[in-house]
Parts: C-alpha cells; structure tokens; sequence
C-alpha cells in the first residue's frame, strides 16, 4: 500500500475515538446533562438506513439555541448550533469525522426534516418533565449571567410588586390551562392550537397538547390534565371549560379543585350565583375582598364577593363569587367597569375571598407570562413553519426556554436572552 494513503491514519484516529469514548462512558465523575437524559428518550421516527446525527443531538442544539435571542426560526437555529464549541458537542454526543479530527454539527436540512417528523407527546413530556425536575428542586436552577449594572426594571417592578402586594397565607398550588392558536402556521390538517397548562407561581408550563381547533380545547384540556396526573392543585379555566365534565374530573379522579368562570355555556348556574350573590355590599362585608394596583398607566380595583353553593348548583361547588373589575387613569378617575360571576369547589375555610381574588388575577398573568412573550420575544405569530410537527415542536422548546429563565429567577426574558450570547453560557443553562 503507497505511504501516502489516508487509510492507515483514519484508522489510528478511529481508534483513538474509540478509546476517548471507553474512557468517558466509565469515567464516574461524567454526569450527564438531565435534559439531554429526557430528550433522549424521545423516540427517533426516522428510518435506520442513512441516519447521521443522532435524534437527541438534533433535539439539545435546538433547545439551546432557542435561549439565545434571535433563535426563533429553524435556519437561525442551525446557524448558532453551527458555531457551537467542539467540546460541547462532544459532550451531547455529536457525530465525529476521524479525518478532520472535528464534531459535526447537522445541516439546516437535516434540523428542518426531523422537526418536521417528531413525536411530539413525547417532545413534550420530555421538556415539561425537566421544567418540573426544575420547579421540585431535584435539578439545580440554572444560572444566567447577568450584564453588569443595576437590576433590570422589570426584575425591579417584580420585586416591587411582590413587596406592596404579598400574596395571602394558606394558597394551594395552582395552575391555569388556556388555549393558544399559532397564527402563522397552517398544517396540512389545518390550523395548529395547543392548550398547556402554567404554574401561577413560577410562570413554568407543565404540559402542552395539541388539538384541531379550538372547539376541541375542552377534550384535549382533559385529556392533558389526566396525562399530567397533579393532583392536590387548584386549576383556574375560563368560561371555555367551565363543563360538569371538566368539574367531576378535577374533583373525582384528580384529586384537586376548580375555580371556574360562569357564562352563557351555563345558563342556570349563571342565574343561580347572581341570585346568590344579590345585594348591598354591607351584606357581605365578611366576605369580600378588594385589591388595588397601579402600573402601566393605569389604576385597577379588583373586588369579589364569595357566597356558600352546593353541588346541585354545578358538581362538586363549594363556593359562587362575582368579581367586579374597575379601571381607571392615575388621577383617580374610574373609566370601565366589569363584572363576571364563578363557581369554585375551594371550601371557605380553604379559601377565602382574598385567596380566590388572588387565583384569578394569577390566571390572566399567563397571558402576560407565556402567551405575550411568545408573541412578542419569540416572533411566535410571525412564524411562517407549516410542515408537519415543526409548529408545535418549535412551541414546545419555547415553553423550555421561558420555562427555564423564569425558574433562573428572571422576570424579562429578552434581556435573560441577550444575556446568553455566548454559546458557553446557553450550554450550561441545561447542565452541558
């Protein structure tokens, strides 16, 4: 064989690969990333013949990358994991060329096919399961660099908030489940709408489906909350879901309770709790509650009165209340005024009418938390994937993201994002 052929040192590199690698897999101080060890176990849908890069590689540089601000579209993506470090690559397994000598990042083709063609139940499970390893403790909460300077002002108006604001003693764990459509991506089944569930406390989505429409969203709310199996929390819905299905199962096999929104879809328990609920405000001095908040140009009074309900008014009921919101500027002057009735399983020794004032506030925080930000930061509504599982799988490491910064103790994920330009920071988010 002639001296000059490649053969010989391709194969000395091979085995030194092999060697590198012996060495790492009984090397007892490697600890594996946790979110690389659940994306792992998401299953590879594509035929064995032809793969190159391995499904959880594919599936970690997305999630990564999906930090950074500016990671919101799938060419972007493969630009920033086309720039990782080689040590980090080798850390999560990326493919290994012997004669270059170099870990390989996957083309942009290659990222586009397979989120196209993703399980994405277990997409999902995988990344909500570490948001929760995250929310338990059992994971350590990722740090992010902060730039230097004072704090940033919402992290500021949070604090702030906090302080004039304290949430009552005695609240249970609660979560809000709400529907949110993608404007921009039409698959070829149709519209893309999922529905997810959101910690009040942290802002962190718990679990995520998808559903055809949003007529669907009732089926898929219940079919996500019996997946997710949380039992011993308060669910805050909208009208949308204010059904006696939705009610028996939060109360019967979950475990848990409902505070619930009453509207035209129930005309008889609409009735009944405005009746219950009839009268001067001397009349339920004992059991009313009022906040007041000013911010954003604008002053917020929000006032509920509860009243004592059985389970002939809506199944498993405890409790109507009518909740009266009036807004105004900051000069004192009331402009609107809102009132909406609810039923709630919650008895009053459990929670008052502070503690169901403060469950529904923290419900239309979601809107602010998960859905603007996913609009606004992550471009969400102006994203133009339509093919296959990529809308919903590109949501899906979103809600990682946000999920993921605010459990970091961030309030403003844009500038939690510029924080993490550096792919060395991105990385060690996740433990990598």
């Amino acid at each position: 064989m002639p001296a000059s052929s490649p053969i010989p040192p391709a194969v000395g590199q091979l085995a030194d690969l092999a060697r590198g690698e012996a060495e790492l897999a009984t090397d007892p101080t490697t600890v594996e990333s946790e979110l690389v060890s659940r994306l792992r176990q998401v299953p590879d849908l594509r035929a064995k013949r032809g793969r190159r890069h391995a499904l959880v590689v594919i599936l970690t540089l997305t999630a990564c990358a999906t930090l950074v601000v500016g990671g919101d579209s799938i060419a972007a993506i493969w630009q920033w994991a086309a720039r990782a470090p080689q040590t980090n690559l080798a850390s999560i397994g990326a493919r290994y060329n012997p004669l270059t000598g170099r870990y390989l990042v996957p083309s942009e083709r290659t990222f586009r096919r397979v989120l196209t063609h993703l399980d994405t139940d277990a997409l999902d499970t995988a990344t909500c399961g570490h948001v929760a390893d995250l929310a338990r403790g059992t994971v350590p909460a990722p740090e992010i660099p902060a730039t230097p300077g004072p704090a940033e002002r919402e992290q500021r108006r949070t604090a702030q908030r906090a302080a004039e604001h304290p949430a009552p003693e005695g609240l249970l764990p609660a979560a809000a489940l709400d529907g949110k459509a993608l404007t921009g991506a039409r698959t070829e089944s149709g519209r893309v709408f999922l529905v997810g569930a959101i910690d009040h406390a942290n802002g962190a989505v718990l679990g995520q489906s998808q559903v055809p429409d949003k007529r669907g969203e009732g089926e898929a709310a219940r079919a996500l909350l019996t997946r997710l199996g949380l039992d011993g929390r308060v669910f805050t819905l909208d009208a949308l879901h204010t059904t006696k299905k939705t009610a028996r199962l939060i109360t019967g096999p979950l475990g848990s309770h409902y505070v619930l929104i009453l509207k035209g879809n129930q005309p008889l328990a609409h009735a009944a709790a405005q009746i219950l609920l009839t009268g001067t405000d001397t009349d339920f001095t004992e059991t009313t509650a009022t906040e007041t908040d000013r911010g954003h140009g604008r002053t917020e009074r929000r006032t509920l009165r509860t009243a004592p309900a059985g389970h002939t008014l809506f199944p498993g009921a405890s409790q109507v209340f009518r909740l009266r919101r009036d807004t105004g500027n900051l000069d004192g002057e009331w402009t609107s005024k809102e009132i909406v009735f609810g039923v709630t399983s919650l008895p009053p020794d459990v929670a008052g009418p502070a503690h169901l004032n403060h469950y529904e506030r923290s419900h239309w925080t979601v809107e602010n938390k998960i859905h603007w930000v996913r609009d606004v930061t992550f471009r969400e509504d102006n994203s133009q994937v339509r093919t296959g599982t990529a809308p919903r799988a590109l949501a899906s490491f979103r809600n990682l993201a946000i999920s993921t910064i605010r459990l970091a103790g961030r309030a403003n994920i844009a500038h939690a994002r510029r924080d993490l330009l550096r792919h060395k920071d991105a990385f060690a988010v996740y433990g990598i």
